[in-house]
């Protein structure tokens, strides 16, 4: 089966296993106007599984491209196969696919997309090839809001949403030049990393939340003591 039949059946797929209840309600979730189908993110998931076998055996430019079609008609569905193809071959990455993992953010649009990529391709990406961590920490200062949040979320590893204790140090780096941003997203983008921080290294989260509280927007404080005890909490919270 050809690259195109390949889109093609899982567009037909897509549009068949419409949810006009759920489509209506997603949009609720993002500021952004989304572009769905209206398919639940379960049965996106098993549609991925489905064709992955058909792909997966290709020359690794040719999933990239493929990948890339999916990613470029910005339906949330059609991205969400994408990344899940990607970490279908995250062991197989090498060096210098950092240039198409670069090129596939670029499509990025809304933090649902912005969560899912990071946690499940380039936090492997940068724990299996630490000399890009100082790339993706650039982002930080980047004038794309989704690269700034990335720049936090990609430091919480994938499915076990923990932080490696070798990336403390750099998530507080993050921390402090994300303290004065604008954008509501990107507070809680490195609000999220600070709470994740704190539930394997409390002592040193607070210390930096209280080192720097006066600093941090309220959304992203609550963010990141969410986890804590009530009375670190309460002591973070007084001005």
């Amino acid at each position: 089966m050809g690259s195109i039949d390949i889109l093609k059946e899982i567009r037909f797929d897509l549009s068949h296993n419409v949810d006009e209840k759920y489509k209506k309600n997603n949009q609720r979730y993002f500021k952004e106007k989304i572009n769905c189908y209206g398919v639940k993110t379960p049965l996106v998931r098993k549609i991925a599984k489905k064709y992955f076998p058909k792909i997966k055996f290709l020359e690794k430019k040719e999933i990239f491209n493929l990948c890339e079609e999916l990613f470029k008609t910005d339906y949330s569905e059609e991205t969400t196969i994408a990344i899940q193809w990607i970490a279908g071959i995250k062991n197989q990455l090498e060096e210098k696919d950092f240039i198409e993992l670069e090129k596939l953010f670029n499509y990025i649009n809304n933090w649902g997309k912005c969560d899912d990529y990071c946690l499940n391709v380039l936090s492997h990406f940068i724990i299996k090839f630490p000399k890009f961590k100082g790339e993706v920490k650039g982002w930080s200062k980047s004038k794309n809001q989704w690269r700034r949040r990335a720049s936090a979320v990609v430091f919480i590893q994938g499915k076990s949403w923990k932080i490696h204790k070798d990336y403390l140090e750099d998530v507080f780096d993050i921390a402090k030049i994300l303290l004065h941003d604008k954008e509501d997203l990107v507070q809680k983008g490195y609000g999220w990393m600070l709470k994740i921080a704190s539930e394997s290294y409390q002592k040193e989260v607070f210390e930096f939340v209280m080192k720097h509280k006066n600093e941090m927007s309220r959304t992203a404080l609550r963010y990141a003591i969410e986890k804590m005890p009530q009375n670190l909490r309460k002591e973070a919270m007084e001005r």
